[in-house]
């Protein structure tokens, strides 16, 4: 069940709903009492002696993401007011896309259960509260005998978002048709990861992307094992080896129109399952490992959004499939893979597969000559070491790297730039091989897979790898707009990246 957005211009204290929702930020220096966000003026002076000393004597401090209700005893025709904290606003006093995203998040979640809602948030930023009200009320209830979500409530089921007067209608319908087609393609995500690995395997994994795929009237290619084993894909076929669900190579392409600013190519890592084949994995946790396809998944739907969006940019997804799993069929430590390309890698440690399916993906994509490439994958535990749960580590060709980084800074999903060090290149010299797959230190993991990856780019390719280990999958608890399990990251990171060259090539 999906949560309805509609745009009204209306009096908030007039809105009729179960609740509206405000907007609240922190007390100023020198004062005791929060400060009520704007757009919500009308119903501060509905309520005798003002809302904010109301919501003050309720605890209400307005930091970010806090949530406070209160009763409206008629002041105002919502039933309650829901007031939400923003957190401390920028140096002029205002609150930025993010601060809206995640505050509108938390008021959705915490609606739960509730018919019809108004948000006076959108009178802030129109997207952010339309990202943040539909990615927080999402719920994965596929497996459960109803719709009914956490705490068995089922999600908000209208929120309307109020507007600024004499804004221009057309242009902020469109802005709200945009911003759910960007929250649609990260529920998708979500719900590909979400969904568990025994319905969700390389054979149907490819058939969900191309049933996505053409909907929208992507091109879809998709190999099978014998077509990988022609092709000579031997990376993606060692590590499928040892599951009797064979491994895919899926490839959707978006023609970006009739005039392309530019031609992008998407890699994302889609291991179905990750035991760790014969270097298993602890016990511990293994069941998280149905979000390694997080990659695979993001990429999907980000070019399907390209495509319903119609983005001046030319995407193609190359997308590799595989379990990893231990077996008498299983690829082994010591074993040597010739890969797409012919590069051979020698095998150290088979739980470092993702690097091998990508590698094959990667020389693929470089094929069709592109001006960008960004690969993504949940690929290191050395990720979550270096930069935690939710902070991305993004490596590349420097300039480029630093431009998707900021965009994961930007839009809230969290990226930092890392390096890739030349030291650790002859860490990865194999004694049979032309390179290992994994070093014999346990010290920088995540940049030494940077570096394995960029064997397989072709020079002078501007491009872009984002580890996202911890940010594709939430094990905690519930925080902003991002609920228990598939984070849907990075799919607003690569739409951003990918506006911006449609934009400035």
């Amino acid at each position: 069940m999906s949560t309805e957005l509609r745009i009204r211009n209306e009096s908030a204290a007039t809105a009729e709903a179960d609740a509206i929702i405000v907007g609240l930020l922190p007390a100023p220096e020198g004062s005791d009492n929060p400060v009520l966000a704007a757009g919500a003026e009308d119903i501060d002076a509905a309520f005798p002696g003002g809302l904010v000393a109301e919501l003050a004597l309720l605890g209400a401090t307005g930091k970010a993401e806090e949530v406070v209700k209160l009763v409206a005893r008629g002041a105002v025709a919502a039933t309650i007011v829901v007031a939400v904290g923003l957190g401390k606003p920028d140096a002029d006093g205002t609150s930025g896309p993010e601060q809206v995203r995640r505050a509108s998040g938390a008021a959705a979640r915490a609606l739960a259960g509730t018919a019809h809602a108004v948000s006076t948030l959108g009178r802030i930023d129109l997207p952010a509260a339309a990202e943040g009200t539909l990615l927080g009320a999402y719920e994965f209830t596929r497996y459960k005998g109803s719709d009914a979500g956490r705490n068995g409530k089922k999600p908000v089921a209208r929120v309307d978002l109020l507007t600024a007067a004499g804004a221009d209608d057309a242009a902020q319908q469109e802005q709200l048709r945009r911003a759910v087609a960007v929250a649609d393609a990260v529920r998708t995500a979500r719900d590909l990861v979400n969904t568990p690995p025994n319905e969700l395997y390389p054979a149907s994994f490819a058939e969900r992307a191309r049933t996505l795929g053409e909907a929208v009237g992507l091109q879809v290619e998709v190999l099978d094992e014998d077509a990988l084993a022609e092709g000579g894909y031997g990376g993606l076929l060692g590590v499928g080896q040892g599951s009797s669900r064979k491994p895919r190579l899926v490839r959707l392409r978006w023609s970006g129109g009739d005039s392309p600013r530019a031609t992008v190519a998407l890699v994302g890592k889609g291991v179905t399952f990750d035991t760790g084949g014969i270097s298993i994995k602890p016990a511990a946790n293994m069941d998280q490992m149905t979000s390694d396809m997080s990659g695979a998944a993001a990429v999907v739907a980000t070019t399907v959004l390209a495509a319903q969006l119609e983005l001046p940019v030319a995407v193609t997804a190359t997308v590799p499939m595989a379990e990893n799993m231990p077996s008498d069929t299983a690829y082994r430590p010591g074993d040597v893979l010739r890969m797409y390309g012919g590069k051979t890698v020698e095998v150290l440690n088979t739980d470092a597969e993702g690097r091998l399916i990508l590698a094959d993906a990667i020389v693929r994509a470089v094929q069709d000559s592109p001006d960008y490439l960004i690969e993504t994958s949940t690929l290191t535990g050395a990720q979550l070491v270096a930069l935690g749960t939710r902070t991305a580590g993004v490596m590349g060709s420097d300039e480029f790297r630093d431009r998707v980084a900021g965009h994961a800074q930007a839009t809230g999903e969290g990226g930092w730039p890392m390096p890739l060090p030349e030291h650790l290149r002859p860490e990865l010299d194999s004694r049979i091989a032309d390179i290992a797959n994994v070093t014999a230190s346990r010290f920088g993991g995540m940049l030494a897979a940077g570096v394995f990856l960029s064997e397989f780019v072709g020079e002078g390719l501007s491009w872009a790898h984002i580890d996202i280990a911890g940010p594709a999958f939430n094990s905690g608890s519930p925080w902003g707009y991002t609920g228990k399990g598939g984070t849907g990251v990075p799919v607003r990171t690569l739409w951003a990246v990918l506006s911006d060259i449609a934009e400035n090539g």
